[in-house]
């Protein structure tokens, strides 16, 4: 059994095996009575609101293992060698990595440390053999990370937010509150977050497929359930990075003949030619392009703390 070390555990510590020789079976049963009793004890000076306290702030104190290794299983295609076609079969460890490695090598126990974390936040669903061996398949949220039919996934947008340059601008952001004219993203990396994007290619690339993959899939049930272009003819989307948004606007509106696709001058950069479509760069702080319908996706924390994604305002200019 694998024991803490006061530190919290790793998954890369190698679990004990065989025989405890410093906690014998009585020793350990005596222990487990005390500590019985004094969680007896305890119920009478901590409340139910406190245990849920601490064991929230833990939760929290170890977070950063949920988005690191997700980000880890998307690199190494966990999740596509689990689908594999549609089949979502579900796999050991030691399966899974030989068809991620099939030139072999790799650690099977660690890359099942990884997955099994995951899986208590239902990124992948476990199942047991007869022999009890531990096997995982994808839950619907681990399917989000498979690319679809047009090679759409969630795995870019999760990838653009957890880039080393972002990630090492987060450890700055309390500076903001200290210092209102601290830019992390400029203190951590030396240039501000325009200038990374114009010098980086990859870093460009990436941040368009992210937004592809969560932008189309909105669009297509948008598309589906709203007709409020009808009769537009100009449209400018605020935000729209590659434009694709606007194309399939115009692909299901045919009165909508000119597109206007206004984002920041680093997120078109990369935005490919499409008919009717126009690519202005600038600040919708400072200006917006005159169109008959202004279009924009918009994040928003409601009241009750509920985010909803993807709200959509669309106002006659």
């Amino acid at each position: 059994m694998p024991i803490g070390d006061g530190m919290g555990p790793s998954i890369f510590s190698r679990p004990l095996s065989g025989p405890i020789p410093f906690l014998s079976l009585p020793s350990w049963y005596h222990l487990s009575s005390r500590f019985h009793v004094m969680e007896m004890k305890k119920e009478n000076r901590s409340t139910e609101s406190e245990d849920k306290a601490r064991l929230a702030i833990l939760e929290l104190s170890h977070m950063m293992s949920v988005p690191m290794s997700l980000v880890a299983v998307i690199k190494m295609k966990v999740p596509e060698a689990i689908w594999e076609g549609g089949s979502n079969t579900p796999l050991t460890a030691p399966q899974i990595l030989h068809r991620i490695r099939p030139q072999g090598g790799g650690d099977a126990d660690n890359l099942q440390r990884i997955l099994r974390m995951l899986t208590s936040y239902n990124i992948f669903a476990e199942h047991f053999s007869q022999t009890g061996e531990r096997k995982y398949s994808l839950t619907h949220i681990g399917k989000t990370l498979v690319p679809d039919s047009q090679g759409l996934t969630y795995a870019s947008f999760m990838l653009q937010h957890h880039q080393e340059e972002l990630m090492r601008a987060w450890q700055l952001v309390g500076e903001t509150v200290e210092d209102p004219t601290t830019e992390p993203f400029m203190k951590a990396n030396g240039e501000g977050v325009l200038s990374y994007y114009n010098r980086r290619e990859d870093a460009r690339v990436l941040l368009g497929k992210s937004m592809q993959g969560m932008s189309i899939p909105f669009m297509r049930e948008l598309l589906e359930n709203y007709d409020g272009f009808h009769g537009v003819e100009t449209v400018v989307d605020v935000g729209g990075n590659t434009g694709i948004c606007l194309q399939m606007i115009m692909s299901k509106f045919p009165s909508v003949r000119n597109g206007i696709n206004f984002d920041l001058p680093h997120s078109i950069l990369s935005a490919p030619q499409i008919p009717g479509v126009t690519h202005v760069g600038g600040n919708a702080f400072d200006f917006v392009p005159e169109a008959d319908a202004i279009f924009m996706k918009i994040e928003e924390v409601a009241e009750k703390g509920n985010c909803v994604v993807g709200m959509i305002s669309l106002e006659k200019t």
